[in-house]
């Protein structure tokens, strides 16, 4: 069902509010109008008359939403809430929250499809690619070690946990699920301290997949995504930590 009504708890917006400004409106409404999963929201040029901000400010913002996984557009029908919203009652921002709780649903998704990817390509690698995970494994260490970002040598460990399978649809679904999420810059969940408590367990996977142990590389997968699970679960709850 459609909730027009739900225009009443939006308040035109600042000038310089921008898209999260109309983001932290727009889960308020959600708030207070008492959406719940697969109600409509009003159209987008409402939406956007009601805040007092552009066609394209709103876009940006349901887009964002969108690639969280929280409404589904559905073409000349509307747009449909997929995930609950609640505005937040802690120190973290509204937008931060939603954002570490869509990582919580994509997390979800990695532990079915990367514990089947770590078995294959511990069943299926090649004396070469046992090698270069495990030269992956050790650059990925290194540049931790010297406080440098982390996640393109991160992304090539587990592409090549993925060649090693001989199924390129499994690095194209983790591909895939990375860019459906992209982070803006600004996020906690895109500071490079983010994640560091799991590094340590990335070679209990790559010495599992070079021994050929299919049981303790979806025992090293699991312990992995536990540990960002774990992160992500602190930092809705208390905030992120101030960047060092």
């Amino acid at each position: 069902m459609m909730n027009i009504g739900a225009l009443s708890y939006l308040e035109p917006l600042e000038a310089s509010g921008g898209s999260v400004a109309v983001l932290d409106a727009l889960a308020e409404m959600v708030q207070k109008a008492g959406l719940q999963v697969g109600d409509r929201l009003p159209p987008e040029v409402k939406l956007a008359a009601s805040l007092g901000v552009g066609r394209s400010t709103m876009r940006e913002a349901l887009n964002r939403w969108e690639g969280l996984g929280i409404i589904r557009r559905r073409r000349g029908d509307g747009t449909y809430l997929t995930a609950q919203v609640q505005t937040a009652r802690g120190p973290l921002p509204t937008m931060i929250r939603l954002e570490g709780e869509a990582l919580l649903r994509v997390l979800d998704v990695r532990r079915v499809i990367e514990t089947g990817t770590v078995r294959l390509a511990a069943q299926k690698a090649t004396p070469r690619q046992k090698v270069e995970i495990a030269t992956l494994c050790d650059a990925l260490h290194a540049v931790v070690a010297k406080g440098l970002p982390y996640q393109e040598v991160d992304a090539a460990f587990h592409a090549a946990i993925c060649d090693a399978t001989g199924n390129p649809m499994f690095g194209q679904l983790l591909a895939g699920l990375t860019a459906a999420l992209e982070r803006p810059k600004e996020s906690p969940f895109s500071r490079t301290a983010f994640g560091l408590r799991a590094l340590p367990l990335h070679r209990n996977l790559s010495d599992a997949i070079v021994a050929s142990d299919p049981d303790a590389a979806a025992a090293a997968i699991m312990g992995i995504l536990d540990s960002v699970q774990e992160e992500i679960l602190e930092m809705i709850a208390c905030g992120p930590a101030d960047p060092a």
